[in-house]
């Protein structure tokens, strides 16, 4: 059950009462920061381009740089300041502004994204939707953990849990199968539902169209989150899990292709995980093969893995690297340079880096996303649970 259901909803109380500014809370952040990078894998370095994104859960999308406010699905700018200074706290949702007419502020709490300025107290379009925010005090590192469960709950759009919501126009059941994990631990499962209700294929076919062994166990495990084994899904998965099945000296196991390579380790851990969260007998043995995707699932079954060369990439791909780390119980990710954002993906073969440009045209360029929901739910994971 959810970790976090019954805490508080965390509204700002620091900065709200004046006992610390936003410079000060900018400072708290960043010697966190540093700690948390000394401890695990140090950075990644982004581009040198400040901005923050509002719009967390289903709520409307809005991206701040340079004193604009953005509308993410018009381009447009829907307000605009002439600033002598800003400051983003990415760990209180907040971008305090100094200008001519006096001090403004944007920040997202529980119920919406509010702005503030001299005369005006009021919430932004398309935003009066909840979330839930809990500020993970008793962890060693809260602040990190709120900026990644931001980047977790910015991503999730009208078409579900996107890896992001600039260069993806779908979910994914790799991601949005860990994205589900984070939420289902912060009490916003309720985001996904709707999504998750409406799955009706076994496979999300992103990749290049391929039909993927593991999304069998992955839609299966997400289907236990919303409804039960009666699901319409549910007998279509198992129809198609018959083609898959492969006989070793073990026993059956599940053997295809996960990003172009047979994974058969990784896609029977994710069949027997998502078999026995609906419910449903499971026939399946791990086999005992080298696989290198085997320490990218740390959820169960540690036992079933035999050493060798882990896909434990830290660079385009970091997520990899963070899950071999979970599994192996080793600090040697990174996370990026930046206060904001901490996660990314780059060069990956079925993303459309134009959609960057919004943010600026260095991501595009690069052929970089940030933030990234797959990334982000590994470090998220790691850490929390890492009590």
């Amino acid at each position: 059950m959810a970790a976090f259901a019954m805490i508080a909803l965390w509204f700002l109380a620091d900065w709200q009462s004046g006992t610390s500014s936003p410079g000060e809370l900018l400072a708290a952040y960043r010697a966190e920061l540093d700690a948390f990078r000394s401890e695990y894998g140090g950075t990644r370095e982004l581009p040198d381009v400040r901005f923050f994104l509002f719009g967390m859960g289903d709520r409307a999308k809005y991206v701040y740089r340079d004193g604009r406010l953005i509308d993410v699905r018009t381009g447009s700018v829907i307000r605009e300041w002439t600033i002598s200074s800003d400051i983003i706290v990415p760990p209180e949702y907040l971008v305090a502004l100094e200008t001519a007419a006096g001090p403004v502020t944007i920040r997202e709490r529980a119920d919406a994204v509010w702005i503030e300025e001299p005369g005006g107290y009021a919430a932004l379009d398309g935003t009066r939707r909840p979330v839930a925010l809990p500020d993970f005090s008793g962890h060693r590192y809260p602040r990190v953990l709120r900026v990644l469960h931001q980047e977790l709950l910015y991503n999730i759009n009208d078409a579900g849990p996107v890896p992001n919501v600039f260069v993806y126009p779908r979910p994914w059941y790799r991601d949005g199968a860990m994205v589900a994990i984070a939420l289902r631990e912060t009490g916003n499962i309720g985001l996904l539902r709707s999504w998750i209700a409406g799955l009706n294929d076994p496979f999300d076919r992103n990749n290049g169209g391929e039909t993927e062994a593991d999304n069998l166990g992955q839609a299966l495990f997400l289907i236990s989150l919303a409804s039960d084994k009666n699901h319409p899904l549910v007998s279509k998965v198992l129809a198609e899990s018959a083609r898959f099945e492969a006989v070793g000296k073990q026993g059956r196991f599940i053997k295809g292709r996960s990003d172009f390579a047979e994974h058969p380790v990784y896609q029977t851990k994710w069949m027997k995980y998502g078999l026995r969260a609906v419910g449903l007998p499971d026939p399946y043995t791990v086999p005992a093969v080298p696989d290198s995707y085997s320490a990218l699932f740390w959820m169960d079954f540690k036992d079933e893995y035999i050493p060798g060369h882990d896909a434990d990439d830290r660079g385009e791909y970091p997520y990899l690297g963070w899950a071999c780390d979970h599994f192996h119980r080793t600090r040697r990710s990174p996370i990026s340079n930046r206060d904001y954002p901490l996660t990314w993906e780059e060069r990956a073969s079925q993303a459309n880096y134009e959609g960057m440009r919004i943010v600026s045209p260095v991501y595009t360029a690069r052929r970089l996303a940030a933030p990234h929901t797959w990334h982000a739910a590994e470090v998220f994971l790691y850490l929390l649970l890492s009590r």
